[in-house]
C-alpha cells in the first residue's frame, strides 16, 4: 500500500495527540506511540487520530461536489500562483519539500499543487493533508494515493515540531499557534482568503438585501494573519469562470453559502442561468 509505505518512510513527522510522544508505524497497520496509544490505518490508507468523532455539515455530497468544481479548472490560476511561489522558495534550496495542507477537505487542493510542483523539481516532495472530516479524508485517500492523509483536529495536530517547510491553509479555518509549532524556521505559511468579489453573483441571489451579500471580512483576516506571522508577500487573483449547468449545481452544493439562505432563494439560484461567476482570492505568504 503506497500510503503505508509513505507513513513508514516519514513516521518521524508524527507525534501522539494524547501524550505528545513520538510515534512509529507497527507492521504497516497502525501508528503507536511510546506510551502505547495506538491509531490504526484504515483500509483506504488514512489514519484517524481523533479520540472522539466530530460531527460536521460537510457531508459526502458536498465533497463530491467540490471535486467536480476543483477538477474543472475553477481554481487553476490560484494553484499556478502558489506552485510558482513554492518552486521559487524551495526548489532552489535543493532541500526536500514537505507540505502540510491544514484543513484539506477532500484533498484536491493539495493534489493539484503537488502535481504542479513535481515536474519542476528533482528533490523529494512529501504531501500531507489533515482535516477533521472523516468523510473528506476518506475521499482524499481513495482518490489520491501519493500523499499521507489524516483525520485530526487542527487544534491538536498529530505532527511533531518544525516538520513542514510549507503549510497551506486554503479557504479554511486556521490555528496559527499550531502552524507556528509545526513550521520550520525558514518555512512559509500560505493562507488563502476570499476577496470581496468572491462568488458575488451567487451571494447576490442567495443573500440580496442582507449583510451577507458582500464578503467584508478580508481585512480582519489579513490583520489576524499578521498578528502571528511576518507578512512577506500578498498576491491577489481575480477572474471570471464560465459555469455549465452541472457545475452550477455542484457549486451550490459545495459552498456553505447555501446553508444560511431560504429554500426559495436556493431554488432561484438553482434555476438561475448563470453564465459566469467571479473568483476573487487573496493569497498571504508569511514566516515566523
Amino acid at each position: 500500500m503506497i500510503r503505508a509505505g509513505l507513513i513508514s518512510e516519514f513516521e518521524g513527522i508524527f507525534r501522539c495527540p494524547i501524550c505528545f510522544s513520538q510515534m512509529r508505524l507497527v507492521q504497516y497497520k497502525s501508528l503507536r506511540c511510546n506510551q502505547n496509544h495506538c491509531f490504526d490505518l484504515s483500509k483506504q490508507g488514512y489514519v484517524n487520530v481523533l479520540s472522539v468523532a466530530s460531527k460536521t455539515k460537510y457531508d459526502k455530497r458536498m465533497f463530491e461536489s467540490r471535486r467536480v468544481i476543483y477538477q474543472s479548472g475553477f481554481f487553476e490560476p490560484m494553484y499556478a500562483m502558489i506552485c510558482n511561489k513554492i518552486i521559487d522558495e524551495r526548489v532552489t534550496k535543493r532541500e526536500p519539500i514537505k507540505i502540510l495542507d491544514a484543513g484539506c477537505g477532500e484533498g484536491s487542493h493539495l493534489h493539484n499543487i503537488q502535481q504542479g510542483i513535481e515536474p519542476h523539481t528533482s528533490v523529494p516532495l512529501l504531501a500531507v493533508g489533515m482535516d477533521i472530516s472523516k468523510t473528506g479524508i476518506r475521499h482524499a485517500a481513495m482518490e489520491y494515493p501519493n500523499a499521507i492523509w489524516c483525520v485530526a483536529d487542527l487544534a491538536n495536530s498529530p505532527f511533531d515540531n518544525e516538520q513542514f517547510n510549507t503549510i497551506l491553509n486554503i479557504l479554511s479555518p486556521a490555528n496559527y499557534s499550531e502552524f507556528k509549532r509545526m513550521i520550520t524556521d525558514d518555512g512559509m505559511v500560505i493562507k488563502v482568503i476570499p476577496g470581496r468579489g468572491y462568488l458575488k453573483e451567487l451571494r447576490s441571489v442567495l443573500y440580496e438585501g442582507t449583510n451577507k451579500q458582500v464578503y467584508v471580512n478580508d481585512s480582519a483576516a489579513l490583520d489576524h494573519f499578521q498578528d502571528h506571522f511576518e507578512l512577506r508577500d500578498v498576491q491577489r487573483v481575480q477572474y471570471g469562470f464560465q459555469l455549465d449547468e452541472m457545475q452550477l449545481q455542484s457549486l451550490l452544493h459545495m459552498t456553505p453559502l447555501s446553508w444560511g439562505t431560504t429554500e426559495e432563494r436556493l431554488r432561484e439560484a438553482q434555476e438561475w442561468k448563470m453564465k459566469e461567476i467571479t473568483i476573487d482570492l487573496t493569497v498571504l505568504y508569511g514566516r515566523k
